[in-house]
């Protein structure tokens, strides 16, 4: 008879060495720099950063590129160090407690896709929360990121003195207790810094890797679970999106009541189910069966990032998810320039793609190059339950380049609608963008007017019984690639 014991210990065997190897393997993963020219733009989430100096003007084409770690203070080079290292990062981490439906404590390579989901929807809700301009105090004291400072074991002993050297007697506070108060100028202004702390500090514990977060890997892996998704698989981009959007659906913390998400069908966005959702609570609440998200008031509606009026208490805001291919089997460039004008829009909130089974989150480009976040990296776990929990592993001082041609055509196109009037704004502007020219024959996706439902749509379908067409040939047979079925 099996000794119940013994298999035990095999598993936990298998854990250890399976642990070791991806020490070895994602410890080096972003130690490289990466250059940046000054004579172009760089494009990051809508924000437009030139590192030319003055200086610069005369200087030889050849000298005109510089790595990342090198002259911060050239141009306004700091300014988009700031920017890029207050996004939230969200990469593999390790001995987190067991995910649902299987013995694994890491999610190190396979879940990759859900990390930069996690990512798209964090740049979601800083919008929501804190604004397009808001930064981290911190975030140019981050370190490099190298091997020596950053493998697992080095990360927990930075986790321990980081814990040992914090207060333990500020409380954990929650964005709903916060209220108004009257106060001078310059209390006011630490008051309002000291909010967005709690704010941003809530907003990661959201994303922690234990059952209880929010939107955490546990909760999307048990998601995934009724998609026929299993922890160990990999994920697409459209099946994260569907994921996603039900994360955010079923959340029950009411810091995230005032949040919605929607996810494309077809490469088409319904204007009207758009709308639907901006005003899902109203309807809700007028029909006298609310949801327990719905019955939240006031307080949990967020800050705009510049301090006026936010969203109307009978709305709320709409994460718009658009899964699209963008070519065959390979990225069709007459799509680059596309790319480039989306992730040029504020309210863009990147692409979750990357390579061929190798997600990353996209934010951003300069020239031929996207910028990304990589989720490909192994940290050790964090007890976001704890108050004060470190917040470094959760933000990135290190931005990443690959060509496009390198870029995976099957996406998802994320963006943010706080109103319905800031719909209808998106909506004419994407579909000035969208406009096909006499050579684009097919746009990325369509914008419409009506509801899905018009159009005799089956909502039944899962993301993966679901045809996802993008182009109609006759001439070629139907064959499947990624999350897309090509007719």
């Amino acid at each position: 008879m099996e000794n119940p014991g013994s298999n035990e210990e095999v598993e936990r065997l298998k854990t250890r060495l399976r642990s070791a190897w991806h020490n070895v393997k994602y410890s080096w993963a972003l130690k490289s720099k990466t250059s940046f020219s000054r004579n172009s733009p760089v494009f990051l989430l809508g924000k437009c950063y030139h590192f030319k100096a003055e200086a610069d003007e005369d200087s030889p084409a050849e000298a005109c590129r510089e790595a990342w770690d090198e002259d911060p203070d050239r141009g306004n080079a700091e300014a988009f160090r700031r920017d890029f290292a207050s996004r939230v990062w969200l990469t593999y981490r390790e001995e987190f407690p067991p995910l649902p439906g299987s013995s694994l404590t890491s999610d190190c390579g396979w879940g990759c896709m859900l990390r930069a989901g996690q990512m798209m929807l964090a740049q979601a809700l800083t919008l929501h929360f804190l604004g397009r301009d808001w930064t981290w105090p911190e975030a140019l004291q981050l370190e490099s990121l190298d091997a020596e400072t950053r493998t697992a074991s080095a990360a927990k002993r930075l986790v321990a003195t980081l814990e040992s050297s914090l207060p333990r007697s500020l409380p954990r506070h929650r964005l709903h207790s916060q209220g108004p108060a009257s106060q001078s100028h310059g209390a006011a202004e630490e008051a309002d810094g000291h909010l967005r702390a709690l704010y941003h500090r809530t907003l990661v514990s959201w994303f922690g890797d234990s059952p209880g977060a929010q939107l955490g890997l546990h909760s999307l892996v048990q998601l995934g679970l009724e998609l026929g998704k299993q922890a160990g698989d990999w994920y697409g981009p459209a099946v994260v999106a569907h994921i996603l959007k039900r994360a955010v659906e079923e959340a029950t913390d009411p810091g995230l009541a005032g949040v919605t998400a929607y996810v494309s069908q077809d490469c088409t966005v319904y204007s009207e189910d758009v709308i639907d959702s901006h005003r899902s609570k109203a309807s809700a609440q007028s029909s006298g069966n609310p949801s327990p998200r719905d019955s939240q008031d006031s307080a949990s509606i967020p800050l705009d990032g510049q301090g006026s009026a936010s969203i109307p208490l009978d709305s709320r805001a709409v994460i718009i998810l658009v899964p699209v291919r963008l070519g065959g089997e390979k990225t069709n460039p007459e799509y680059f320039n596309f790319v480039k004008s989306v992730l040029s829009l504020e309210y863009c909130i990147g692409v979750l793609g990357g390579k061929h089974k190798q997600a990353r989150y996209l934010v951003g480009f300069q020239d031929d190059s996207l910028i990304y976040m990589d989720p490909h990296y192994c940290q050790s776990f964090v007890d976001v339950s704890k108050s004060t929990f470190p917040l470094q592993s959760y933000h990135c001082p290190s931005p990443k380049k690959m060509p496009f041609a390198n870029m995976d055509p099957s996406c998802t196109i994320g963006f943010y609608s706080r109103t319905v009037q800031d719909y209808h704004r998106i909506s004419q502007e994407l579909s000035k963008l969208l406009r096909p020219s006499a050579r684009d024959k097919y746009p990325a996706f369509t914008l419409v007017a009506g509801r899905g439902r018009d159009h005799d749509l089956s909502s039944s379908l899962t993301p993966e019984k679901r045809e996802w067409p993008f182009i109609r040939d006759p001439r070629r047979a139907a064959t499947s690639v990624g999350d897309f079925v090509l007719l």
